[in-house]
């Protein structure tokens, strides 16, 4: 089960919360939301889904996580609620196009990112530098300092 982040009818919403979407939740996504947790430790909720969620995470997704030190190997791909989409700050998606979720009033990014399903590793950690970068953006964005 998905950990519901606070919602402002609880009213607690001390921290911003960031859910990543991509078609499978197995490599793009979870490398996302790896990075996050990783960079900015507790100070964001984080959580990250799936239009039509696969069955493991991509294998090369994980080995290329894991020589940068960050280890998505527990993590699971699951589908994308109704309750965390409209409770995120932000929703970020790679490419599930019409698939994703729409709510009035989100902010939303698209990063177009090459999917690593089926990519040699040299590809993978290609995409991986490059959600580093666009995860360090959005903390920057959203007055996170980074932790690690």
């Amino acid at each position: 089960m998905i950990d519901e982040p606070a919602t402002e009818e609880s009213g607690v919403h001390d921290k911003p919360a960031v859910l990543f979407l991509c078609v499978h939740n197995a490599g793009r996504s979870q490398m996302a939301a790896g990075w996050l947790r990783h960079l900015a430790g507790d100070s964001v909720d984080v959580f990250s889904g799936g239009s039509d969620p696969g069955t493991r995470v991509n294998a090369v997704a994980v080995e290329a996580m894991k020589e940068v030190g960050i280890d998505i190997s527990s993590e699971h791909p699951k589908p994308w609620t109704n309750e965390i989409a409209s409770a995120a700050d932000v929703i970020v998606t790679m490419g599930c196009g019409d698939a994703c979720p729409i709510f009035a009033g989100q902010r939303y990014e698209e990063w177009d990112l090459t999917d690593p399903a089926g990519q040699p590793i040299g590809v993978v950690r290609e995409v991986r530098d490059q959600i580093e970068q666009r995860v360090r953006g959005l903390m920057a964005g959203l007055d996170v300092p980074a932790v690690a």
